[in-house]
Formats: C-alpha cells, sequence, structure tokens
C-alpha cells in the first residue's frame, strides 16, 4: 500500500490543469482527478463541457491517474449564476469568475474532493502561495501576465494553505513546452475563454433567454437623446463597441463610452469624451471585504489595487470602515470604476484580498440582495 499524499485536481480538459496534473505525478503524489460539469444546457453547442470531459479522459488515460466527473450544475445556477442576474438586473457588471472560485471549485468541489480522501486539493490556475508566520498567503504567479490571484481573492486561507497550484511558477511558454514534451493529448488545445455558461455565444442572445430586455432612450450627459439602446444589462461603464450611435447631428464624428447608467429612468448615458469627468474617480467604495490572512494589514495603509483583471497596479490608500466595507483613495485618476466588479488589493506580490466596488459618488448602486 502507497503511502503517498493523495491529491485531487481540477482536471478541466485544458493544457494547464493537464500539465498541473503531470507534475503532481511526477513529484510521487497519488493523484485524481476531478472533472466538474458546471452547466447542464447545450442546445446551440456553445458550452464545450462534452469535449473538455473527454479531454480529461484522455490526459487521465495518458497518465495513468483516476477521473471522477461530477455535476455541479445546481449548486452553479443557485450559488453564481442567480447572482449573476441579480447583479445584472440592479444595474451592475458581475465579474461570476470570482464566484465560481470562491462558490464551486474551493466550495461544493474542494469538499468533493475531501470526501475522495484527498490530502490535498490543487487546480491549474497561475497563483502561487505561502505561509507567513503560519498565516496562508496567495501571491501572483511567476507569470505576471497570465496571474490569475484577481480571481482567487474571495478563496478562504485555510483552504489555500491545502491547495497546490502547480504551475503558478512556470511561464506559460514553459506549460506548452511541457505538454509538448510529454506528449499530453491537449498541447496544442487553445485556452478557453470567457465562462462556461456564456463561452463564446453572442452575450446578448443568452442573456434574453433569462431576462427580459428593457430597451429605452440612450441620452448625452446634456440630456439629449440621440439614440435607443437594447437593455442596460448589456452595457457597462467606459463600453465604447455596441452602441449603435453615429451620425448625431451637430456632434463630432468621435466614439461615444458609456458614461453611466439611469436604472429608475432606464436611460444610458453616454460622453463623447474618454476621460470624462462622470467616468473618473479617485475615491470609490466597496462592500465587506475578504482577507486572506483573515484581517486587513490595518485601519488604514497604503498598497495597490486593481479595479478589473487586466488593469496595472494602482496606488492607494485603503480605510477599512466599521460594516468591513473600505474606503479607497488612488494617486491618480481611474476610470471606469464599475460597480460590481471586483477591487483587489496588492502589497508586492501577495494578494491581501479585495471586495466588490460598491461604486463612487457618480455611480453607486444598491447590491443586490439575492445570492
Amino acid at each position: 500500500m502507497s503511502n503517498a499524499q493523495r491529491v485531487v485536481i481540477g482536471l478541466s480538459g485544458g493544457v494547464d490543469s493537464a500539465v498541473a496534473a503531470a507534475l503532481l505525478k511526477d513529484g510521487g503524489y497519488d493523484v485524481h482527478a476531478l472533472f466538474m460539469r458546471n452547466w447542464d444546457e447545450d442546445e446551440d453547442g456553445y458550452c464545450t463541457a462534452a469535449a473538455d470531459l473527454q479531454d480529461a479522459r484522455r490526459v487521465c488515460d495518458d497518465l495513468g491517474i483516476p477521473l471522477h466527473a461530477v455535476n455541479f450544475a445546481r449548486d452553479y445556477r443557485d450559488r453564481v449564476f442567480e447572482h449573476f442576474l441579480a447583479e445584472l438586473r440592479a444595474g451592475r457588471t458581475p465579474n461570476p469568475d470570482v464566484a465560481c472560485n470562491r462558490e464551486i471549485k474551493f466550495g461544493v468541489c474542494f469538499e468533493h474532493a475531501r470526501r475522495l480522501g484527498a490530502d490535498w486539493f490543487a487546480t491549474g490556475h497561475y497563483a502561487r502561495t505561502a505561509s507567513v508566520d503560519g498565516k496562508p498567503r496567495l501571491l501572483r504567479a511567476a507569470d505576471v501576465g497570465k496571474d490569475q490571484t484577481y480571481f482567487l481573492h474571495t478563496v478562504p486561507g485555510e483552504m489555500l494553505a491545502r491547495t497546490l497550484f502547480p504551475v503558478g511558477g512556470l511561464r506559460k511558454t514553459d506549460v506548452r513546452r511541457i505538454a509538448l514534451e510529454r506528449a499530453l493529448p491537449v498541447h496544442a488545445k487553445r485556452d478557453s475563454t470567457g465562462i462556461c455558461f456564456i463561452g463564446e455565444r453572442p452575450f446578448a442572445e443568452f442573456l434574453a433567454r433569462y431576462l427580459p430586455a428593457q430597451p429605452g432612450p440612450i441620452e448625452t450627459i446634456e440630456g439629449r437623446v440621440i439614440g435607443k439602446h437594447r437593455g442596460l444589462m448589456y452595457y457597462t461603464l467606459g463600453q465604447r463597441q455596441g452602441l449603435a450611435v453615429g451620425g448625431v447631428q451637430g456632434a463630432a464624428e468621435a466614439p461615444w463610452y458609456v458614461a453611466a447608467k439611469d436604472l429608475g429612468r432606464n436611460v444610458l448615458v453616454v460622453t463623447q469624451r474618454h476621460d470624462d469627468p462622470q467616468l473618473m474617480c479617485r475615491e470609490f467604495a466597496t462592500e465587506a471585504a475578504h482577507w486572506i490572512g483573515g484581517s486587513p494589514p490595518g485601519t488604514t495603509f497604503s498598497c495597490t489595487v486593481k479595479t478589473r483583471y487586466r488593469q496595472p497596479d494602482q496606488a492607494c490608500v485603503v480605510t477599512v470602515r466599521q460594516d468591513g466595507g473600505c474606503r479607497v483613495q488612488t494617486d491618480l485618476a481611474q476610470r471606469a470604476v464599475t460597480p460590481g466588479q471586483s477591487a483587489v488589493f496588492y502589497d508586492g506580490e501577495v494578494c491581501l484580498g479585495g471586495g466588490v466596488i460598491a461604486g463612487t459618488a457618480a455611480n453607486e448602486t444598491p447590491a443586490p440582495t439575492a445570492r
């Protein structure tokens, strides 16, 4: 009987988790793979879960490890998708990938792995972990361009302490090279984009199945009606594409940007100024924040923040309110700080945690109560 520690890895059918599984097997662990199906509806073929499961099986056959396939679709709908819809109804722009990591991958999936006898849980995320003074820390990946700590900032520290990220210390080019050298069956598979229940299908077409469209006027900041929107849920602050506004009499031949969403009047407010004052701010608020180390560094502290995934770090001062939310003041004005998205805080390579953006004085919208 082997005394090797058991690792259950979330295997997606992609190259990152496949290489992670291979590295764990090379490391002498007793590796089991767990494939999660999070979405059942596939009328139009956009969801790739069936093909991904077949790829996961091929990887497991190649590595000689067992595969467990589990359907978490009901949990996903209840814990992630319903909240996604509630946020859209409230006029906000949610990030379901953050919720999926917290509720599904490091929620029901983590618990299922424990029932399978896991000593460790593992994923193919680009992130790293460490223990400092006995407390778990979430660290940026070695490949800064692929770092996924932004999406992991709400994972409880005690779960991170039992998690392995085998590709977190590698660059993506190294991961591809290892997959090719190992002749893994997914070595040439392209990276997935988006989230499974939307995939690459048209966003508006998908949402129309669940939320009734409520068209309304498009107005300039001055109040002039210049068009008609399809429904406020289809737009986000700062958006340029898809407004279908052009050739407005008396206006310059320049792009239009979403400046605000007026839910009370069902009006989409637009501007031709990329840096319109209504889009810019140096102070915003978050809902109650999650701190990976269990508590913030202080009541008031300096760090950096990202208000969207690909944004470079922005220097800021954070003040934690009594309700657990944060007041964030940035050194430089920020464009299109969007309610519903996450503000994630960093101290160098350490991800401290973060909270959902409630808004600025100009664009704050109430948080939905549905979860």
